[in-house]
């Protein structure tokens, strides 16, 4: 059997050779300029269930992550409210101390009245425009008293001056751990307002006002105050600390996240990314193979029997 050899035929078979080589160029180029393998999942059609199920689980590490910076600064900002509360029942510690170590009142209640400033300042951080730590109550100033005289102003109780409802914030880190880290006013500030209204009934009263040298009665109320006021700092300092807590729980869930992102992205990478050594000598075949075809090509048209026509 002889088989027919046209020039029609010919040229088909090149030209079929040249479109598949010139297909082959344009894919391997197109890896060596987008560093992929594919463009879309229909690319990756073996691994398209897989890619999916990969980058379904990135989105959810990333709403976290995200999560995790904006409770981070939230937890910074309550920390530095905590402190400053804590701070202000020492230094009225100190200031007490001091008073009786010179035997004078003279600015006494002045300096006490500026370290609740301070502290009620503190209870009253926000975050964001929200007060940190009115609960749910994100909207209302959680600690009204401001002066130690509001503390003694009928009908003096404490917990009228506390305007925070029970409502503790509650934060999800990642898949498995959530963590509470509301923290109400009156839990910070019940005791020091306590105290506080104390010190301010005996200034009132009879025995006081603190003023000048200190009586006997004066130095040993302040005497006995010394214990109550390390009481205060003790119990803000604990709540510091649970924050503290969360905080390195927080600092450790998010250097988790970042390690199964990264991880994470390798593997997606490892499938979408392209062998740039293989890609370019793929890129260089076939562009070889387009020149070779085209050489082919014209080679077979001046080898036309229609040349030898003419």
């Amino acid at each position: 059997m002889v088989t027919r050899v046209t020039t029609p035929g010919n040229y088909s078979a090149v030209l079929t050779n040249l479109l598949a080589a010139q297909q082959r160029q344009m894919e391997a180029g197109n890896k060596v300029s987008t560093q992929r393998n594919g463009n879309d999942l229909k690319d990756y059609a073996k691994s398209s269930e897989l890619l999916t199920a990969m980058r379904s689980v990135q989105s959810r590490l990333s709403v976290f992550q995200d999560q995790s910076k904006v409770l981070s600064d939230k937890l910074s900002t309550q920390d530095s409210g905590l402190n400053r509360v804590a701070d202000a029942a020492q230094q009225i510690r100190q200031i007490m101390a001091e008073a009786l170590a010179t035997g004078r009142a003279d600015t006494l209640v002045e300096d006490i009245q500026a370290q609740m400033s301070n502290a009620v300042e503190g209870m009253n951080s926000r975050y964001g425009g929200k007060y940190l730590f009115a609960g749910g109550q994100v909207d209302t100033q959680p600690v009204t008293a401001t002066q130690l005289s509001d503390l003694t102003a009928a009908p003096a109780i404490i917990a009228n001056f506390f305007k925070n409802d029970n409502f503790q914030v509650q934060a999800k880190l990642d898949e498995s751990t959530t963590v509470t880290t509301g923290i109400k006013a009156d839990d910070i500030g019940t005791g020091m307002l306590t105290a506080l209204q104390t010190f301010e009934s005996f200034n009132q009263s009879g025995a006081g006002p603190f003023t000048g040298p200190l009586t006997a009665a004066q130095t040993t109320f302040l005497q006995g105050q010394l214990a109550s006021w390390e009481t205060v700092r003790s119990d803000v300092t604990q709540i510091a600390a649970h924050n503290g807590t969360n905080q390195a729980r927080l600092d450790t869930v998010a250097a988790d996240l970042t390690t199964r992102q990264n991880s994470l992205a390798g593997m997606l990478g490892d499938i979408t990314d392209a062998d740039m050594a293989e890609a370019s000598t793929q890129l260089q075949q076939a562009q070889l193979s387009v020149q070779s075809s085209a050489y082919v090509f014209q080679s077979l048209k001046d080898s036309s029997l229609l040349n030898f026509l003419r």
